[in-house]
């Protein structure tokens, strides 16, 4: 069974249950209870204003402008789907631009990079510096400049596996 979530924009109070319905449908589990900072990638993102809130999500365009501006080809579409290859993107946010409605965004998240000896590299975030000594701040500082920015239609389970 196809299953789909509606935004109507007169309704929304700008809660965010959609957010979360969103990342929990496309879990293995489908429990909330496993929910991480890591692991909350809804597809539909709430966009609060002054007087009004709405849910936007990528409407999988058939000529995706998306796609057509990007200078490296990270964005394309294969079978039916656009897609974000996360390895391609050099988050110059010209995706972000393109979009008619405002479903890209840039999201600075750490990239998971393989080492010539076949050992996996994660940069990481670092902590803030009154949390920790400044020479560990100092060190951690270089990783975290490694990161990849990738927009966030790209933090999928299928391009995070990759």
């Amino acid at each position: 069974m196809n299953r789909f979530i509606i935004a109507d924009a007169s309704k929304c109070i700008g809660c965010r249950t959609c957010e979360v319905a969103c990342v929990v449908s496309h879990q293995e589990h489908q429990d909330c209870a496993s929910l991480t900072p890591h692991t909350f990638q809804p597809r539909i993102h709430v966009i609060k204003g002054v007087n009004v809130s709405t849910a936007t999500a990528c409407r999988q365009c058939e000529d995706a402008p998306c796609a057509n501006v990007c200078p490296n080809g990270a964005i394309s579409r294969d079978k039916g789907f656009v897609h974000v290859m996360q390895e391609r993107c050099i988050g110059c946010k010209t995706c972000v631009v393109a979009c008619p409605y405002g479903a890209m965004e840039v999201v600075v998240r750490p990239v998971i990079r393989h080492s010539g000896a076949g050992l996996n590299v994660v940069a990481e975030k670092p902590k803030p510096t009154s949390a920790i000594s400044a020479s560990t701040a100092r060190a951690a500082r270089p990783a975290w400049k490694s990161a990849r920015r990738m927009p966030s239609c790209a933090l999928t389970a299928t391009n995070l596996s990759r």
